[in-house]
């Protein structure tokens, strides 16, 4: 029988390595559709998402860190503010964006979408392994 703590644990790695399969392959049709500047603003929309996710993942280990374990080195005021930051820095990277080109903008837009596709295909990841399993 397989530990269920080995497979979760190899979740966030598959999502990361997903997001970035995504992002090549959702590269031409952001050019197809806006061109170089949202060819480019899909590509920091991407890159925004990468970096937003594994922050998120590595937040919430600490967090769940700092619950669990008493004697936690990490400090709860320092995980709450990267939390903060992170959606700051979302917020002005989308604000220059908008700014400057809106096919840029709508490039960067589908870039922050991103981890929906790598979740989509993490989920049909998972139903073909249950399925397989059960036979």
């Amino acid at each position: 029988m397989i530990d269920d703590s080995t497979i979760y644990e190899r979740i966030i790695p598959r999502v990361l390595r997903n997001m970035l399969v995504a992002s090549v392959l959702l590269l031409g049709p952001a050019f197809w559709f806006y061109r170089w500047a949202g060819a480019i603003g899909f590509a920091f929309g991407a890159a925004v998402s990468y970096v937003n996710f594994r922050s998120l993942t590595l937040g919430v280990e600490g967090l769940a860190d700092r619950i669990v374990n008493r004697n936690s080195r990490e400090k709860g005021g320092r995980i709450v503010l990267r939390f903060v930051v992170r959606y700051g820095l979302v917020g002005a990277a989308a604000y220059a964006i908008f700014e400057s080109s809106s096919l840029a903008f709508r490039g960067f837009l589908w870039g922050l979408c991103v981890p929906v596709a790598a979740l989509m295909a993490e989920a049909a990841w998972a139903g073909y392994t249950a399925f397989r399993r059960e036979t």
